[in-house]
């Protein structure tokens, strides 16, 4: 990617901005973006137009596409198969709607019966947060203060 012009990295970048992909970007877009930038192997584009470098050291290493293609198989397995989410996912009502939902959301329903459904379902749900005992993060700090009057960590030698 350092190789590239500013030029095809503004191109590269409105295009993936103007056409995104939930998970395999179709082939027109793999081979525009594969002239633009050739060599970069951390996204969902495959390398199509990158050489394998004459060093020795990358003699021995396997083909871009073939590292490319071994990463993607190792971060969809990570995910179980499951589609890549993000905060966006879990909000069915933001305009314009997610391109994947979250696992467990349905559909927005834009209806004024429905909306209050969702509102009420919403408000009933268990705030987000541990079931940490109030008294410890209290008592805690607290018990170790009073330890120090007790241990001195760091004795002074009046000798």
């Amino acid at each position: 990617m350092e190789n590239t012009s500013w030029e095809q990295k503004v191109n590269a970048l409105t295009h993936i901005l103007t056409n995104p992909t939930t998970t395999s970007p179709p082939l027109p877009s793999q081979l525009f973006i594969a002239t633009q930038i050739p060599c970069y192997l951390n996204w969902n584009y495959p390398p199509l137009l990158c050489h394998r470098h004459s060093s020795s050291a990358a003699a021995s290493s396997p083909p871009p596409l073939m590292r490319w293609a071994l990463l993607q198989f190792l971060k969809r397995a990570s995910r179980f198969g499951l589609p890549e989410t993000s905060w966006r996912s879990k909000c069915p009502y933001q305009l314009p709607p997610p391109l994947v939902l979250a696992d467990g959301l349905k559909e927005a329903e834009w209806g004024g019966e429905e909306r209050k459904k969702y509102v009420r379902e919403r408000l009933r749900r268990k705030r987000l947060g541990s079931n940490v005992n109030p008294l410890i993060p209290i008592v805690v700090p607290n018990l170790l203060l009073l330890s120090l009057l007790f241990w001195d960590p760091i004795p002074f030698d009046h000798t």
